[in-house]
This record gives C-alpha cells, structure tokens and sequence, in this order.
C-alpha cells in the first residue's frame, strides 16, 4: 500500500560436522552443528557429534561416498552476481512495482505487497577422504501480490522473477502491471457444476505437479515404501514423448552446482526418457538402503526441465488453450492433497473455464482430482511457456482428464 512494511537484512554462518565410527556395516554416526566459528565452540561441535556417534545404532548404509563418486574437477558456473543495492533503492523499486499495478485499474486498491530481496552465499565442504572445494552463488528476486476489488467480491494474484544476476529480472513496472492484469482478471469468478474435463495447468502450477513426481522419486521416500514409484525404474510412467533432464552443470541456472552436500559429482543426466523413468534422485545413503548409487541429489536435485517431444516445435499458450477447447486452465493451487504412497491427487483450485479454446470466465472455489500415475500417462501436451520455479522447469501440461468438483 505505498508504504515501507518490512525491511530485513541478515548476516549469519553456520558449520555442521559429521563423524563416522566403524566400517560398513557397522557404523554409527554422530552430527552437530554451530554458528559460533571461535575454537573452543568448533571443538565442542567436535566433541558433540563424537559424543551422539558413540551413543547411536550401527547403520549399515552410514558412511562417507564411495571415493570414485566425489568431484574431482570443479568447473566455474557463474553463479555469484551480487546486487550491490542499497535499501532505499530496493524500497524504490518495490514501489515501482506496486505503483505499476495501482495504475492499471481504480479496482486495485489493496495489495500483499512487493518485495525485492537479494541473496549471496559461500558454501564449503570437506570431507576426511581429501575432498575440499566451494563456491560462491547468488540470488535475487522480485514479487508483487495485489487484490483487485468489484461490487465487494475481491481477488488477488501475484506474479515473481528470480534470476542469479539481478540484470535479468523483469522489469519491476512490467512485473507489477502483470499481476494487476492476473487479479483483475479473476473478478467474477464463479463455481462451476462438478464434471469430468480435461485440465491445463499453467506453467507455474506444473511446476508443483513436476514437484510432486520428484517426491516420490526420491530416495527417503522409496526406501521407506512409501512412493507409488516403488520399483519403477525402466517402465513407463508418463505419456509416450515427454522426457524429464537433469541439468546441474547448466552456467548461472537456479539450480546449479557442480558437487551436491556430500561432494559426488553432478552430471547432466536424463531422468526420464519418452515417458520411462531411467532414475530416481538419491543421495549416498538413501542409494545404499536401495541397492543402487548416488545419482548427486543428497540436497535436492538440480534444474529439471519437462519436455514433450521437439521442445521447438510446442505449442505457445495460445495454442495450449486451442489444444484444451473445452475444459478447466489451472491458474492456482491451493492444500496439499498429494498421498505419495498411493499416487492419489486432490487439491483445491482456481483458474478459467475453457470454451473453443478461448478463455470464457474465471473459475474459483473447485477441486480437481485424480491419480499422479494416470494424470502423468495423461499427459496430452506440454507447451513452450516455460518458467523457472526454484529447481524445476516446466511449461503448461495438459492432461487429458481428471475429476472436476464443483458446486
């Protein structure tokens, strides 16, 4: 609302140590960590994680990688771009962003705010095998929320750009313009009769759906049974022509890196190859308990990006809405209606109703339903619209049905 509501800077370290008592299969360890850096605090840390290592159960997966896993060659990324901004700068482009929205429409009145943040890090890790290596990185973004207001009824959306070099975020008037044109847009939204329909889902929600494939691809969850991908390596689980790639190694990308927290090489790798899932993400624990090898994901994984067949040749938006003629475009999803163990899918949605592939009315108060194992088979069509959202990268997804509960 124009004015300053929070301004945050922190400055903090920390360092975490694991110790390792025994050989495989009979290892115990012991961790801790400190944000105090003097001697005497580093060696308590020591003498803690000593202390819970000699006290623990044997584990017959613990332990350091195998040594051939560690990255041996570091290659630079370009990930560290620091935005020397000063607060009132940041307070300024806030604004400008925020104002750009006001100016659309007297119906935006009310906003959740603009936020500008900037990030830097140096990361480090060593380990007794003779691996030591680090890197710098960077991050910035920028998000506006507003709330457009009609006849007492309002809405909101919000849009967000995130890049590692503060020069290739998005222009903070053209931001803010864009999320007034989302909230505006969603005046008037009403249910809709409870159907079977097939569903879009906008870029940035098929990047939660990408999301939730990657949680149940997952080591933790595999080896605790508690996946319905258990087992699924080398069959089919998504439509024939989409493919899922794992790029670490990707210059300036969100997700990049060229070691995970355990120091194993990253590779660029395909997870998923015309719809047969080729590997999970694993770090060295989670690969012991599974019988197979770390794939570089203790931490996370690493910019995946969802294709359908020629990425050139996909649709654009326009042409996603024409590929759905009739049925429901997901523009946000609401709980976590996500059971990981049997693939079922339930959340709460809104968007825009569909007809002969143009937008007609926006929708809200709906659940949309189905199974992730038929929703990823019933994928019809990926489109070219892509948008990053912190490790994923994905367009809009259209799937060829699912259930629609409305009023």
């Amino acid at each position: 609302m124009g004015e300053v509501d929070t301004i945050e800077h922190t400055r903090d370290k920390g360092l975490g140590v694991s110790v390792y008592f025994g050989e495989r299969p009979h290892v115990r360890r012991g961790h801790a960590s400190t944000s105090d850096f003097s001697p005497a605090a580093i060696a308590r840390s020591v003498e803690a994680a000593v202390a819970i290592a000699q006290r623990t159960a044997e584990d017959d997966c613990a332990g350091l990688p195998e040594p051939e896993l560690l990255a041996r060659e570091i290659p630079d990324l370009d990930l560290y771009h620091p935005w020397r901004l000063e607060a009132a700068q940041a307070i300024e482009l806030a604004r400008r962003c925020e104002q750009a929205a006001f100016a659309l429409s007297r119906k935006l009145k009310k906003s959740e705010g603009a936020t500008v943040s900037t990030h830097s890090a140096q990361f480090l890790f060593a380990n007794s095998l003779g691996f030591a290596a680090g890197f710098p990185s960077s991050r910035h973004a920028l998000w506006c929320s507003v709330i457009a207001e009609h006849r007492g009824l309002m809405q909101r959306d919000d849009w967000m750009s995130t890049h590692r070099l503060p020069e290739r975020l998005a222009d903070a008037e053209a931001l803010g313009r864009y999320a007034g044109e989302r909230a505006l847009a969603r005046l008037g939204a009403r249910k809709i009769a409870t159907c079977q329909a097939p569903v879009l889902f906008e870029a940035p929600v098929a990047t939660q759906l990408l999301g939730s494939f990657v949680s149940a691809a997952s080591g933790g969850s595999l080896y605790r049974k508690a996946s319905f991908l258990l087992d699924s390596l080398g069959q089919r689980i998504f439509a024939p022509g989409v493919s899922i790639e794992e790029r670490p190694l990707e210059p300036q990308a969100l997700a990049s890196t060229p070691f995970d927290d355990e120091g194993v090489a990253t590779r660029t790798r395909e997870v998923v190859r015309d719809g047969i899932l080729q590997g999970y993400f694993l770090g060295c624990y989670s690969a012991r308990k599974l019988g197979l090898q770390s794939t570089g994901s203790a931490g996370g994984n690493h910019n995946l990006e969802l294709r359908m067949g020629d990425a050139a040749r996909a649709p654009d938006f326009v042409g996603m809405l024409a590929a759905l003629d009739r049925g429901l475009l997901v523009t946000e999803l609401l709980g976590h209606g996500v059971n990981l163990v049997t693939g079922d899918y339930s959340r709460g949605a809104a968007g825009y109703w569909v007809e002969g592939g143009k937008i007609r009315f926006p929708v809200e108060e709906i659940t949309i339903a189905g199974n992730l194992r038929d929703m990823f088979r019933g994928i019809v069509a990926v489109g070219r619209d892509t948008v990053v959202r912190g490790t994923r990268c994905a367009g809009s997804i259209l799937i060829d049905k699912m259930t629609i509960a409305g009023a």
